[in-house]
């Protein structure tokens, strides 16, 4: 299976995941996931799924700066609901890298490991969303603002030739290549820029 090379460029998140220890399912309950398995979950590259990514290494760095983060200790809000704009996009990622669920989540086992009411919606903040460490209550706010990394010139253009069936062989692959640069141009050059994603403690 081959994919742009640099999702492996991009940093890793890694988890303790008390219940996968004591299922078995990993090592001491280490789990690791990195932006191809994100890809794989929505089945498709794009910002949206970059940022939700990215949100979520962001916020874990600072709210576990000297500690691994526990997976299925962490409540994450959104500031819209699940049905406005990609919100249901961006929570699915969330959701499957936290482990934070709704209501209709996992129930645990003998009154251990729920994951239920850990992910909420329309809940009045500054940021897009905010990740809460349940063992300590610090949460941290994420704001993202894509804009400020502008789109290639022609990829509009390009978008709707390819949906419209009209690109040629050469068009199409001019297309991939321009929308992919700009993932990795969210992900690896503004990573790290307040501008574009800005952190926020509560």
């Amino acid at each position: 299976m081959s994919y742009p090379v640099f999702f492996d460029a991009v940093p890793r998140i890694s988890f303790y995941d008390p219940l996968a220890e004591f299922l078995g399912a990993t090592e001491q309950g280490v789990l690791q996931y990195g932006y191809f398995d994100v890809v794989r979950l929505a089945g498709h590259s794009c910002p949206t799924v970059a940022s939700a990514y990215w949100a979520t290494y962001k916020a874990l760095s600072a709210l576990y700066p000297d500690a691994t983060p526990v997976r299925g200790d962490i409540r994450v809000e959104f500031r819209r609901s699940s049905e406005s704009g990609v919100t249901g996009v961006i929570a699915n990622v969330v959701s499957m890298l936290t482990g934070a669920m709704s209501e209709s989540g996992f129930k645990g086992i003998g009154g251990r490991f729920d994951r239920r009411e850990r992910l909420f919606f329309s809940v009045a903040m500054q940021g897009e969303v905010r990740y809460t460490r349940l063992d300590t209550n610090q949460a941290v706010e994420i704001a993202f603002n894509l804009q400020q990394v502008p789109a290639p010139p022609r990829l509009s253009e390009l978008m709707a030739s390819c949906l419209s069936n009209t690109a040629s062989p050469a068009e199409v692959t001019e297309f991939r290549e321009l929308w992919q640069e700009r993932v990795r141009c969210i992900l690896l050059d503004h990573g790290n820029d307040p501008a574009v994603f800005a952190v926020t403690y509560v």
